[in-house]
């Protein structure tokens, strides 16, 4: 069990080494700084122990080598693992030499490290920082701050680096915080979504590899959990070694700080097939965008998992994600100011086929992409494409305050385009709101957490409702759990005109400005809705001082509405007689005037309508529930040309609770007035 008093220690003690740069760098460049030397002090930390692994066996051989030979027969065997340094350097020895050389062997030593690290320093961008530390005069504190603490992975597992790195990033960034929605995912949410994927591997019989992908992979805590969740099943040796070659991970992340932890973590635990790039998930990956885009397009994974990024903004890189609105997002594009159903879409696309044995997903989300979006908008049409293909296998309903930033709730969806008869065209919904208890300690918002037997619980619910029993009867839903058809998200909306009715139920006319030009189109658009109207218009006469030229007629949609009131000023003004209709329309154009119409008062609203797969007469249907709703005359109604698709998870789980009676709130308050009286004369007394 991960002891968060611990983690919280170890990032303060950082912490309190980080704060001496204050006046000398801005807040929001402590994690450039102090990051990148924590995950190079990681890596060191594991090269000292091969290291001295490689010393003794070197000796146990040749006992009586020479220190110098020993070193370079060890530096030769370092060469051949996956990562390596070429220098003698540590940072303790860095530190160690002369002060004015700090700087010149610190490089030396970044720029000394394999390939593979050294994409990872150069995603940090930390050779551009250490000028600015030599320009603070701050490397040498730096260094010091990390040259003899252990980050190992044998101290620190990857999600507890990630719990360090979660808690330093909010204490360096709370005099300058942005909340940018990207929260690190608490291992025992992972669990849970690994667990509802039931990933179909025997590391003991396996012989086939599989994949496991997530689009915006942060600092790899989903991967690297799916795969420890694989390797406990391993009981032999020859399990182990199958759940090390045959588990395939893949991941892209946006932020090279992540990328960087991400790559770092997974090349000191010695994963030998990973596929870890840089880049945006969310666009596509050609010469003509600057930026990278997407590094996995056109590859299908068995395993989808992802925490993307909760409202994340994607406006900055609109027209490249444009440029996938006939391909990835034909179904439909969510708002620019949250992507988190396009991340979706681009896991959608990399599913295997149903011949190929399919996919699952399992995603995380907030509550939005559950019902933003009104009828035919981008995220219905996303949500109405999912379940028409029978996408969408369940959602679980998560406690808050699960986050270490934020207390918000939180949703999985479990995605499978390969499901079994028995779940055939229906979800579950499971609402373990519950399903939580009280963090021992407090870890930034993070309040509640999840144990094995909440996990039991959410797992036992998933795996009643694949029995037959429950889809030939979901009106036996359990309490905690909800079974749907995917048709019951669905709803009509139609647009209804009826005409509004006085208190005495007489149908009304109303007189309101003509609030937009006088053209043709617009009095055209007015006639189609309201019919017939009577036009009033009162014009300051040129003519005359303090008079005014009044017209009135009824506008039927015959004529265009410029030559009626070319004709009637032609008739009624003298001075306009003899001029030609175009010469009047240019002159009512350029005069000071009021303009405002008598029409039917009718009300324009959008009803919705839940669908009903039972009714095979859709429009008697609409029709007879409009008739229901509207106590007034309907004019006309058109429903709009896709039904709309929301889910709403906590309307489905509500219990209607009786509110306090009166008497017994007005008994309480007197028993605190009493209670306040009380206490007030023991203060006099004092």
């Amino acid at each position: 069990m991960i002891n968060k008093e611990r983690l919280e220690n170890l990032s303060q003690e950082v912490w309190k080494g980080a704060i001496k740069l204050r006046g000398k760098f801005k807040a929001k460049d402590y994690p450039s700084v102090i990051l990148p030397m924590i995950m190079i002090r990681r890596i060191e930390s594991v090269l000292e122990e091969k290291r001295e692994q490689f010393r003794v066996e070197i000796l146990a051989k040749t006992p009586n080598l020479d220190s110098e030979s020993l070193n370079k027969r060890i530096k030769i065997k370092e060469q051949n693992e996956p990562f390596y340094n070429k220098s003698n350097w540590t940072l303790k020895g860095i530190l160690d030499e002369s002060s004015s050389q700090v700087e010149t062997n610190f490089r030396d030593y970044i720029n000394s490290y394999s390939s593979n690290i050294d994409d990872v320093i150069d995603k940090f961008n930390y050779r551009y920082w250490v000028t600015e530390m030599v320009k603070a005069k701050r490397l040498s504190s730096i260094i010091r701050l990390v040259a003899e603490e252990d980050f190992s992975p044998k101290r620190l597992s990857n999600i507890e680096m990630g719990y360090v790195y979660e808690h330093l990033l909010q204490l360096f960034s709370q005099d300058d915080a942005k909340d940018t929605g990207e929260h690190f995912t608490p291992r025992e949410i992972i669990r849970i979504m690994v667990d509802l994927m039931e990933i179909d591997f025997n590391p003991e019989t396996a012989t086939k590899a599989i994949s496991i992908y997530d689009p915006a992979c942060g600092t790899g805590g989903m991967l690297s959990i799916a795969k420890e969740h694989i390797v406990d099943k391993a009981t032999t040796d020859q399990g182990l070694k199958n759940a090390e070659d045959l588990v395939l991970l893949n991941g892209q992340e946006l932020l090279p700080q992540n990328y960087a932890l991400c790559k770092a973590d997974m090349i000191l635990k010695g994963e030998a097939h990973i596929n870890i790039t840089h880049g945006n998930s969310l666009i596509p990956d050609i010469e003509s965008i600057e930026d990278d885009g997407d590094q996995h397009a056109g590859g299908l994974f068995d395993y989808l998992i992802s925490n993307p990024p909760f409202g994340v903004d994607w406006s900055d890189y609109k027209k490249d994600v444009e440029r996938l609105k006939t391909s990835r997002y034909a179904w439909g594009m969510s708002p620019s100011n949250d992507g988190a159903l396009l991340f979706l879409l681009s896991m959608i696309e990399k599913m295997k086929p149903k011949e190929q044995g399919g996919s699952k997903i399992a995603i995380l989300f907030n509550g939005s992409p559950l019902s933003n979006g009104d009828a035919t908008q981008g995220e219905s049409e996303i949500r109405r494409h999912i379940l028409q293909n029978d996408l969408l296998d369940t959602i679980v309903m998560l406690p808050d305050q699960m986050f270490y930033n934020t207390g918000i709730y939180t949703y999985i969806w479990l995605l499978n385009n390969n499901k079994p008869d028995t779940k055939k065209d229906h979800v579950l919904i499971i609402n373990a709101r519950s399903q939580s208890e009280k963090e021992p300690k407090s870890f930034g918002n993070k309040r509640n957490r999840i144990i094995e037997s909440h996990r039991n619980w959410i797992h036992n619910q998933f795996e009643n409702w694949g029995k037959p029993l429950l889809v030939e009867s979901p009106e036996k839903d359990m309490e905690h759990s909800k079974l749907f058809h995917t048709t019951d998200f669905a709803f009509h909306k139609v647009e209804v005109v009826f005409w509004q009715e006085d208190e005495n139920g007489k149908q009304m006319w109303i007189n309101e400005d003509f609030d937009v030009k006088l053209s043709n189109a617009n009095a055209k658009k007015r006639f189609e809705l309201y019919g017939d109207y009577e036009m009033l218009i009162d014009i300051e006469s040129p003519f005359v001082e303090n008079e005014c030229i009044s017209i009135q007629f009824k506008y039927d949609g015959k004529k265009p509405m410029e030559t009626l009131v070319a004709e009637y000023l032609k008739k009624k003004v003298n001075e306009l007689k003899q001029d030609t209709l175009k010469d009047i329309k240019k002159w009512f154009e350029q005069q000071s005037k009021s303009i405002s119409y008598y029409h039917r008062h009718y009300i324009v609203d959008n009803e919705y309508i839940p669908f009903d797969r039972t009714q095979e007469d859709k429009e008697a249907y609409i029709n007879a529930f409009l008739a229901k709703e509207i106590d007034y005359e309907i004019i006309r109604c058109e429903e709009y040309d896709q039904l709309g698709y929301e889910i709403l998870p906590n309307k489905y789980f509500y219990k209607y609770q009786e509110p306090t009676p009166s008497d017994v709130l007005i008994k309480e308050f007197w028993e605190l007035e009493e209670d306040a009286e009380k206490l007030l004369n023991e203060i006099r007394d004092l």
